[in-house]
């Protein structure tokens, strides 16, 4: 695809930018719907909004340069900037949507893993737009392939390829769907850190499978066994583990 959806009068408007803003619209609403059904206060989402694109755009970026490509920017320190050519590390973008969430519940006075809990909904379907904007851009590419769905990026190379970046735009999609299920049929929310341990687990459970079929994006990480990637998931995973368990562990010991 062409990575310019369209350009008029001197106005270039990419896929990426329109699938990205489109990420962030639909987390928002996520959020706006579950603060509607909990009695809390809308308004306040637009702070929430800005701490987090932020610290997404800001931490995702920095993982990006300094995990997977830090010799190419440190030589090329003005193309640190150009988030528009891509480069956006998932593992980045969530510390920082962390990192801005905790400065939210520190001014609003919610509890931080209730919020996280709630965030986790929103994180992954916009994590299904940013893969989405990955694919068109013919980044984060899967290693050739014999499959009858591979695909052909043209802009990059003439080889058949996992289209890696749709495995996971479907399993954050899925994700998604099966979080917002839980979250509005049964009393796990009420755990704090649960809903939160779970996207955890499965999100990075299915990033850490997909890396197998994934280009490996590091240079100074070619000839391990894991990927930059899978190495950086297994902290997500850990943590998740023991968020998804310590709730019912602390109910059993009571």
């Amino acid at each position: 695809m062409d990575p310019v959806l369209v350009s008029f009068m001197g106005l270039t408007i990419h896929w990426y930018g329109v699938l990205f803003a489109s990420a962030i619209f639909a987390g928002f609403q996520v959020m706006k719907r579950i603060y509607v059904r909990e009695g809390l206060d809308v308004e306040s989402l637009d702070n929430l909004l800005i701490y987090c694109v932020i610290g997404i755009v800001v931490g995702a970026r920095l993982a990006h340069v300094l995990f997977y490509d830090p010799s190419y920017y440190f030589a090329h320190p003005a193309k640190i900037l150009a988030i528009w050519e891509g480069g956006l590390a998932s593992h980045g973008g969530g510390l920082g949507a962390i990192l801005a969430l905790y400065y939210y519940h520190r001014k609003m006075k919610l509890p931080f893993l209730f919020l996280l809990d709630r965030l986790a909904i929103a994180t992954a379907i916009f994590g299904f737009f940013v893969r989405m904007a990955n694919f068109v851009n013919s980044e984060i590419l899967g290693v050739p392939s014999d499959k009858p769905w591979a695909i052909v990026f043209e802009r990059v190379d003439m080889l058949p390829r996992h289209p890696a970046q749709l495995y996971e735009a479907l399993a954050y999609l899925s994700i998604f769907i099966a979080l917002w299920a839980i979250y509005k049929t049964t009393e796990m929310k009420q755990k704090q850190g649960a809903l939160f341990g779970l996207f955890l687990v499965w999100v990075f459970s299915a990033r850490f499978a997909i890396e197998f079929v994934k280009v490996k994006q590091a240079a100074y990480a070619q000839d391990w066994t894991m990927s930059a990637g899978q190495m950086l998931s297994i902290p997500f995973l850990l943590v998740g583990v023991f968020l998804l368990v310590k709730p019912y562990l602390a109910s059993k010991a009571k």
